[in-house]
């Protein structure tokens, strides 16, 4: 295990914060450690030709399905970085402790599925289908253009399912909320802030319509459906105006609704637009709110016996391990691939303190069994045909 700590501790001194630094630096560790191993890797571009990831892919002597590994190697941002005891790309280690941005989600979980697949590259030919392993370094921008190249790369054998290396010992996250978001435009006459006439300006509306939409009655959880949680509705930004003297013509909203098989993105539209119909009732405007629809993923929950779910439980109770499968408030890759039809388990790994937050790190001392687990999953997969 010391191997795949020291690739993690490499690839967390090469900075990668989605969005603000040059990916190809830690890109170029993980070429170089897998071609000195001869594994099989190329790199993955987006519809613009920017670099978004490699892809390893170890096919099997014998027929069958492809089943997929996938961790991102870009980051969340530092923060203030004068409020960490460490420095974010440390990379050291300190009481069976890795410290460092990316440590924790997840470039520990990168370097341990490279040393799958190398593990794995010997004993391919009894095996059947093969192993794809996803590097991925648009993750954190919430684009996901690795996931979206490897699926739409011709050359690429579509998975049958995929096992994400989020972190967090003690779940095995087998689905999630979805979500649809939007950005509504409310509009009003512009004014004199200190004009005789009073004015009822864009913020004002706007105002009244995050109380519309505060009140609006969403569902509780379906326990029927086994889908545990409810839907949430969440403004989370709001922007018009300047300065002091003039009330603005326009303020712009981000509406996101997480979604559940109960309240889908139909259900959330429907709900949207009845508050804004409400508003523009209530506080006429000489132009109509509007409404742009800007992403919308399904919500996702994998049944007991699915893989690779089921072949990551068992593994992990083969090991001893006492595992709950959970279903997350949050909406990852894998509600990507579900809106594919590819099932996909989002987090096991090690326990972790200061995720997207001050003094990320993981605990290596469980490091050998979450290791033994994955690669057992992924043996029983792979020779199931």
């Amino acid at each position: 295990m010391a191997s795949v700590a020291k690739l993690a501790s490499e690839l967390i001194r090469r900075p990668s914060r989605a969005g603000i630094d040059d990916y190809r630096p830690v890109l170029s560790v993980l070429e170089d450690w897998l071609a000195a191993r001869s594994l099989p890797h190329r790199r993955l571009h987006g519809s613009s030709g920017e670099l978004v990831g490699l892809l390893v892919e170890i096919p099997g002597g014998r027929p069958g399905t492809w089943w997929a590994l996938d961790a991102c190697v870009d980051t969340a941002p530092y923060g203030d970085e004068s409020a960490w005891s460490f420095s974010p790309t440390s990379g050291d280690i300190r009481g069976n402790w890795l410290l460092g941005r990316g440590a924790a989600d997840s470039k520990l979980a990168a370097a341990m599925f490279c040393h799958i697949a190398a593990d794995l590259m010997p004993r391919a030919e009894a095996l059947h289908g093969g192993l794809a392993v996803l590097l991925d370094v648009d993750e954190h921008t919430g684009g996901f253009g690795g996931a979206r190249a490897y699926l739409a790369d011709p050359q690429a054998a579509r998975p049958t399912g995929v096992m994400i290396g989020y972190p967090g010992l003690d779940e095995v996250v087998v689905g999630g909320r979805g979500l649809w978001r939007s950005t509504i435009a409310v509009h009003a006459p512009s004014g004199h802030s200190g004009a005789s006439r009073t004015v009822v300006g864009a913020i004002s509306r706007a105002a009244h319509l995050v109380r519309l939409l505060d009140a609006a009655e969403l569902p509780g959880a379906d326990a029927a459906s086994g889908f545990p949680l409810p839907p949430k509705l969440s403004v989370t930004a709001l922007h018009g105006g300047q300065g002091f003297s003039t009330t603005p013509d326009r303020c712009d909203l981000n509406i996101d609704v997480r979604t559940t098989p109960a309240f889908d993105a139909y259900d959330a539209e429907t709900l949207i637009r009845k508050a804004v119909s409400e508003l523009d009732a209530e506080l006429p405007a000489p132009k109509p709110t509007e409404i742009t629809p800007v992403a919308s993923w399904p919500p996702f929950r994998l049944a007991d016996d699915d893989q690779p779910g089921a072949a990551l439980l068992t593994a992990a109770a083969e090991a001893g391990l006492a595992v709950r499968a959970k279903t997350a408030g949050p909406s990852n890759i894998g509600n990507l691939l579900a809106a594919e039809g590819i099932p996909a388990t989002a987090g096991f790994g090690l326990p972790y303190e200061g995720l997207h937050g001050i003094d990320e790190r993981a605990h290596l001392a469980e490091l050998p069994k979450v290791y033994s687990v994955y690669q057992r999953a992924v043996l029983r997969l792979l020779r199931a045909g």
